[in-house]
């Protein structure tokens, strides 16, 4: 019986997860196809009792909508609970249960860039649904996280969080600042870029040790990884992540190992015909 999986958000268009879990399903030869839908926020209910109603098995949850999901969840794993978010679910027994790969999908995209984490300095730009797991995740592996949104009460909100847990944790506003000078990790956690438009404000002072993460995934470099790399920075894209969180939600659905070398090839053939 032919399993369908998805994932939805707002925009949705220039989702890769399609091109990367369908090359997975048919080097397996598993019955499964993977979908991209839409979804607004007022219609985030009505969307979620769909996909249950049509028998998906799972899926994926991207922006805006890692947070807004979870009161329409029935249980929620130890990593959702954590992060306070959630990127994936998964229907078991007719239960609706939200699970979260962000963290961990992120740390296996940089470890072999960044090398050791203990006692390096992280500066997570937005507090959104992304950002919690990966702060988590960064707090978790010793570093110090120093968290900057447009909203501080929010980033305030996120440390208390990080804090909690035993990790290290500081916040900020959302603009230039001493940090640049201090750090050995910048991701880039916003939607800022997902449309081509540029970055609000200069990263010039940034230290040119930093390794710069933009989560977003797209066919050219966000303008935030142009003026990174002109500084000097090495420059990572959201690719790595969007592999990795990819694979542990198949796992979590389907179980066994994901192909990652293939569903690596399926993203990177779908990005190359965008390219022509």
């Amino acid at each position: 019986m032919e399993k369908h999986f998805a994932v939805i958000g707002n925009p949705i268009g220039h989702s890769y997860s399609p091109a990367m879990h369908n090359a997975g399903y048919k080097y397996l030869g598993i019955d499964a196809q993977y979908h991209r839908f839409q979804v607004p926020p007022d219609r985030l209910d009505e969307a979620v009792k769909g996909l249950c109603a049509l028998g998906f098995s799972g899926w994926n949850v991207t922006l805006p909508h890692k947070e807004t999901i979870i009161p329409h969840l029935d249980i929620l794993t130890p990593q959702a609970k954590r992060a306070g978010a959630v990127n994936t679910v998964k229907i078991l027994d007719g239960e609706k249960i939200g699970h979260n790969t962000d963290g961990d999908g992120f740390i296996c995209s940089i470890e072999s860039e960044l090398g050791e984490f203990t006692d390096k300095r992280a500066v997570v730009l937005g507090a959104g649904g992304a950002s919690k797991g990966i702060a988590l995740a960064l707090a978790a592996k010793g570093m110090h996280v120093h968290i900057l949104n447009r909203t501080p009460e929010k980033a305030a909100e996120l440390v208390r969080i990080l804090d909690s847990k035993g990790g290290k944790g500081s916040f900020g506003e959302f603009k230039p600042g001493d940090w640049l000078e201090d750090v050995d990790l910048l991701v880039q956690t916003t939607s800022l870029g997902l449309r081509g438009e540029p970055f609000p404000f200069s990263l010039e002072g940034l230290c040119p040790k930093a390794l710069a993460v933009d989560i977003i995934v797209t066919v050219q470099r966000t303008s935030f990884l142009q003026e990174a790399n002109k500084l000097g920075c090495r420059v990572l894209d959201g690719t790595g992540m969007l592999l990795h969180q990819g694979a542990l939600a198949w796992e979590f659905w389907l179980g066994g190992q994901a192909p990652i070398e293939v569903m690596l090839k399926g993203l990177e053939d779908q990005m190359q015909r965008e390219r022509l």
